[in-house]
């Protein structure tokens, strides 16, 4: 028995589990030297497996062409992982919950690379909404969850999206400027949440928070978008306290 858990331990399959458990739990690129102090493997072995991991689309190179990050495939089936843990029962009632507290369509949204996914979400029941579906990717700086999500980032990691992200207008109260966005992140950072004042659509406000797991590691964001013609920003965040307590509670779901 004890010499069939010492193969398994060995397997390609394994040490394949291994490297992608250490990028998704560091949340930044890692180079091929680094890996191989974390996880004490041959170097051989690690740059075969780096190589076969960016084949099948699992790993990609960094904009640097030395360190990896989570590809494509890596990032899906986290999402989906996500998804499924984040739709059980416990963490729908909580959004429910938030729902019939505000009012507003409340929102679970997951990072996606440059990017937020929403993940999982409860409707307004008012006649007057603005589709957001399941799946939406939305952008990072346009929106209070991709903002919570930038104040969370690694100030290496916030430098490098400032230079290379993709930071399109969708309003014209949309924050494209890299200065302006600086400040604005540094202001979530201090504030602990982030809004969307027009930034996205015309007409929409939005109010985010993070949602930290177990071991305080950040994993989602929790929102409420609503027209103004409905809610001011000043009124949304009269429901900030709920919110807060809403992604407390579903943080011990996760």
């Amino acid at each position: 028995m004890k010499n069939e858990s010492n193969n398994l331990i060995a397997s390609p399959s394994i040490r394949n589990l291994q490297i992608l458990e250490l990028l998704g739990r560091q949340r930044r690129a890692m180079t091929p030297a680094e890996i191989i102090d974390e996880l004490k493997l041959p170097k051989p072995t690690v740059h075969r497996l780096l190589a076969y991991l960016e084949e099948q689309g699992f790993l990609a190179k960094n904009i640097d062409g030395k360190s990896y990050l989570p590809g494509a495939r890596f990032r899906e089936m986290a999402i989906g992982a996500m998804h499924a843990s984040l739709s059980s029962l416990p963490s729908r009632n909580v959004l429910i919950w938030l729902n019939q507290q505000i009012g507003e369509t409340c929102n679970l949204a997951v990072p996606d690379n440059d990017a937020m996914i929403y993940v999982d979400r409860v409707e307004t029941q008012w006649p007057l909404r603005i589709a957001l579906h399941i799946g939406s990717r939305v952008p990072l700086h346009a929106t209070a969850a991709g903002k919570v999500t930038l104040s969370l980032l690694s100030e290496e990691a916030f430098e490098r999206y400032l230079l290379t992200g993709d930071k399109q207008s969708f309003t014209n109260k949309t924050i494209v400027d890299t200065t302006m966005l600086r400040e604005e992140i540094e202001l979530v950072r201090v504030r602990g949440f982030a809004t969307d004042q027009e930034e996205l659509v015309d007409g929409m406000i939005a109010v985010a928070v993070p949602v930290m797991d177990a071991r305080r590691n950040f994993c989602a964001t929790l929102s409420f978008h609503a027209p103004t013609q409905r809610l001011s920003l000043e009124q949304g965040l009269i429901h900030l306290e709920n919110l807060r307590q809403a992604a407390e509670k579903l943080g011990k779901f996760i």
